[in-house]
């Protein structure tokens, strides 16, 4: 299990550093002079000249790829924005928890609703159980997530007043936007969840487990759930990139200063710190809880821990 996860971090680590080398060579590469953004269409071509000196834009582009990797992993420094005159890793510290508190929020409530759904679904096939669960899932799939977020302000705050439409404060600035975030994902998970319990219910040792007169709740949760819930898994960690992408459209329309409306106001003013710091944490992020999952999956699936479990037989031939 130890090789197991080392593996999987060593590719976590290597995942990180290929992002950092992807997002500066696509900053570098991409049109628009910041200098001239940041002084002004007045600014005189000396001026622009000595401002990328002061910003090292003037660099070729090893020598600007090797300082900013050795800042940004070495020094773990990730600079300062050139338009806001701010630290980004601290911008980013006091933004990354609205994100963070909304897009997990937002996996844990798809998973809570869409996994006994699914399970439902799945044992009631072609009941109305099943036909209702399947349409609501592709109602959630195809609800867009700004068109809901509108609605929900417009419903709530406007003619009902119940809830706060823009800003942060309490909890109840988080509901509608958590409510947005989520709904696809209900829709999603809802489906695998059914397709894979499906695949499971048809198995042969399920066959085989009712052939032996076991009870259908005890085939259910002993049987079928551990063995169908294991692509489901990989599904709620891949989740995790769809909701932080989907909260920079929810954070824009609900005016919440998170890294959604950090990143985009950043790329919109070529602010290149912001945008390779912001990037770079989300990345560690998503390629963390990607660890974790694999790492439950494999806990949870014995076929991939057989795989790098040291058996007497491969002890042996590792010592002659």
């Amino acid at each position: 299990m130890g090789r197991y996860i080392a593996k999987r971090l060593f590719m976590t680590i290597f995942v990180v550093l290929a992002t950092a080398v992807m997002i500066f060579t696509i900053m570098y590469f991409i049109p628009g002079d910041p200098a001239k953004i940041l002084l002004g269409s007045e600014a005189t071509p000396e001026q622009i000249l000595a401002e990328r000196i002061a910003l090292g834009l003037e660099d070729p582009y090893l020598v600007q790829l090797g300082r900013f990797m050795y800042n940004t992993f070495i020094r773990f420094d990730l600079g300062t924005s050139w338009f806001r005159g701010t630290s980004v890793a601290a911008d980013i510290a006091e933004r990354l928890p609205r994100t963070l508190k909304i897009g997990v929020t937002a996996i844990i409530i798809s998973s809570l609703a869409a996994i006994p759904l699914g399970i439902t679904a799945a044992v009631h096939r072609n009941q109305w159980q099943d036909h209702v669960a399947s349409v609501f899932a592709m109602i959630c799939i195809s609800i867009p997530d700004f068109w809901l977020s509108l609605m929900m302000i417009i419903l709530f705050s406007l003619k009902l007043g119940w809830l706060p439409s823009f800003g942060v404060g309490g909890p109840e600035y988080y509901i509608m936007p958590i409510i947005a975030a989520s709904i696809h994902g209900v829709g999603t998970l809802t489906r695998q969840t059914r397709s894979s319990m499906l695949e499971v219910i048809n198995s042969d040792f399920v066959t085989t487990a009712r052939a032996k007169g076991q009870t259908e709740k005890k085939i259910i949760w002993k049987h079928i759930l551990p063995n169908g819930l294991i692509p489901v898994i990989t599904v709620i960690g891949g989740s995790f990139g769809h909701c932080i992408a989907g909260t920079v459209i929810i954070e824009q329309i609900f005016s919440i200063p998170g890294i959604g409306t950090y990143l985009t106001s950043a790329i919109s003013a070529r602010d290149y710190p912001i945008v390779r710091g912001c990037t770079i944490i989300l990345s560690i992020i998503t390629a963390l809880i990607m660890l974790a999952v694999d790492v439950i999956y494999a806990v949870v699936d014995p076929r991939i821990k057989n795989q790098y479990v040291a058996t007497p037989k491969r002890r042996r031939k590792a010592n002659v």
